[in-house]
C-alpha cells in the first residue's frame, strides 16, 4: 500500500513518505555521477591506465549498453528481491563499482568496475520511476520533479567538481573518482532504514516484463521518443565544445558556454515535469520543446558564430524533454507494474537509439570536414521526436491497449484496492 494512503485519510505526510523522499533524491543524485566525471579525466585516465583507444571508446560506451541491458531485467529482479532491496542492492553495486575503479591501475580492472558501477546506476534508473508511481501515485508531478532535478544536480556536479577535486589532490584522479563512492554510500542509508516498508510485490504470475510491450504503439512512442531525446543530449555534450571552436571560440570560452548549457538542466528539470503533469494531454509540450530545439540548431548553423550562445541556450530549454520523458513513464500508466514495464521498454530501446547519434555525428564530419550534415541529421531527430512524442503525449494508459490489460489490475490483486 502507498505511503500516502494514510496520508490522503489525514493532514500531514508520514516520516515514512518523507523517508522516501530522501532516498529518492540521494539515489538520484548518484545515478550519473559513474558517467559524467570519466569525461573531465579521460585524457588522465587514459594515460594512467595504459589505456588503448579501443579501450577508451569502449568505455564511453559502457553506459548506453549498461542502461540498455540491465535496465530491460529491472521488473524481473524487483518482482524477486523486492523494489526497495533491489535499489538498496542497486545502490551498493554502484558505491562498490566506483570504489573499486578509483583504486587500481589496471585498464580491464577499470573497465570492468565501471560496468559494474553503471550496473547498478540502470537499475536505479528503472527502479525509481516505479517507486514514485507505486507510493506517490496522487504526486507524481511533484516527485517526478523532485527527481529529474535531483538527477540534473548530480549530472552537473560530477561533471564541474571532478576536475577541482583532482587538481585539490595534487593531480591524483584516484582521489577525484573516489568521491563518487563515498557519496554513493550516503545514499545507502536510508534504503536500509526502508528495508522494513518493503511494498508487497507480485512473485512473477503476473508478466509485466519489457517483452510484453513490443505490439505496443504507446510503449514504442514512449521509446524512440526518449531514445531521441537522449541521442540529442548525447551528441551535444560530445560534440557542442567541438562545434563551438570550429567557430572560433577558445576551448576555455567553449567549456564555459558547456558548463552553462549543463546547468541550464536544473532549473528545466524543475520546470518541466511541474508544468506537464497539470494537464492530462502534454503534446502542447512537446511540441514547445521542439520549437525550442529547432530554433537553436538552426541558430547554431547558419547564424554567426559569435551568437551561438544565444542558440546554445535555445538547445538547453528544447533538452527539458528528457523530464518529460520520465514524467510520461508515470503519466501513461495506471499502476507501479506498468510503470516498471514501460520504465525498461522504454529506457532501454531508447538507449540503444541514443548510443548511434554520437558515432553518426563523427562519421558524418569526418566525411564532410564541416557540420552541415550532422545539423541535417539532428533536424531529422528532432522531427522523428515531435511525431512520437505527439503520440505518447496524448491522454491515453498503457492498460487500456489491447493485449496489454492484465496489468491494470496488476496494482490493486494483492491488496484488493488501489493506493492513492
Amino acid at each position: 500500500m502507498s505511503v500516502l494512503t494514510q496520508e490522503a485519510r489525514g493532514s500531514r505526510t508520514t516520516p515514512l513518505a518523507w523517508l522516501l523522499v530522501l532516498g529518492i533524491v540521494l539515489a538520484a543524485v548518484n545515478l550519473r555521477t559513474g558517467v559524467t566525471s570519466i569525461g573531465p579525466l579521460l585524457d588522465q585516465l587514459s594515460e594512467g591506465l595504459g589505456m588503448s583507444s579501443v579501450g577508451t571508446g569502449l568505455l564511453t560506451t559502457l553506459p548506453v549498453l549498461s542502461f540498455a541491458t540491465v535496465g530491460a531485467m529491472t521488473p524481473a529482479l524487483s518482482r524477486r528481491l523486492g523494489e526497495h532491496r533491489l535499489l538498496l542492492l542497486a545502490l551498493i553495486t554502484l558505491g562498490s563499482g566506483l570504489l573499486i575503479r578509483s583504486l587500481v591501475d589496471s585498464a580491464p580492472v577499470f573497465l570492468l568496475s565501471s560496468a559494474v558501477a553503471l550496473s547498478g546506476g540502470a537499475v536505479g534508473n528503472v527502479l525509481i520511476p516505479t517507486l514514485i508511481k507505486r507510493h506517490f501515485p496522487a504526486r507524481a508531478g511533484i516527485m517526478t520533479t523532485v527527481y529529474t532535478t535531483a538527477l540534473a544536480v548530480g549530472t552537473m556536479l560530477a561533471a564541474a567538481a571532478t576536475v577541482p577535486i583532482e587538481r585539490a589532490a595534487d593531480g591524483n584522479w584516484h582521489v577525484a573518482l573516489g568521491v563518487w563512492a563515498a557519496l554513493a554510500a550516503v545514499a545507502v542509508i536510508p534504503w536500509l532504514a526502508l528495508l522494513r516498508s518493503e511494498p508487497e510485490r507480485d512473485t512473477g504470475r503476473t508478466d509485466a516484463g519489457p517483452r510484453r510491450l513490443l505490439r505496443s504503439r504507446l510503449a514504442w512512442a514512449v521509446a524512440v521518443y526518449f531514445g531521441t531525446q537522449s541521442m540529442i543530449a548525447y551528441i551535444m555534450f560530445g560534440w557542442l565544445a567541438k562545434i563551438l571552436t570550429d567557430g572560433g571560440y577558445t576551448t576555455s570560452q567553449a567549456g564555459l558556454i558547456l558548463g552553462v548549457f549543463t546547468a541550464l538542466s536544473i532549473p528545466i528539470s524543475m520546470l518541466v515535469p511541474a508544468l506537464a503533469s497539470r494537464f492530462k494531454d502534454q503534446r502542447p509540450v512537446v511540441a514547445g520543446l521542439v520549437g525550442f530545439y529547432v530554433v537553436g540548431f538552426l541558430g547554431l548553423w547558419l547564424a554567426p558564430s559569435s551568437t551561438a550562445w544565444i542558440w546554445t541556450g535555445f538547445v538547453g530549454v528544447g533538452m527539458g524533454s528528457f523530464p518529460l520523458a520520465l514524467t510520461m513513464l508515470a503519466l501513461r500508466t495506471r499502476t507501479a507494474e506498468a510503470t516498471a514495464a514501460l520504465s525498461a521498454f522504454g529506457q532501454s530501446v531508447g538507449y540503444l537509439i541514443a548510443g548511434m547519434g554520437p558515432l553518426l555525428v563523427g562519421v558524418l564530419y569526418q566525411a564532410t570536414g564541416g557540420w552541415t550534415l550532422p545539423y541535417v541529421l539532428m533536424l531529422a531527430v528532432v522531427a522523428v521526436q515531435l511525431f512520437t512524442g505527439w503520440y505518447a503525449g496524448g491522454d491515453r494508459y498503457l492498460e487500456d491497449e489491447y493485449g496489454m490489460r492484465s496489468l491494470r489490475g496488476a496494482g490493486a490483486s494483492r491488496t484488493g484496492k488501489m493506493t492513492v
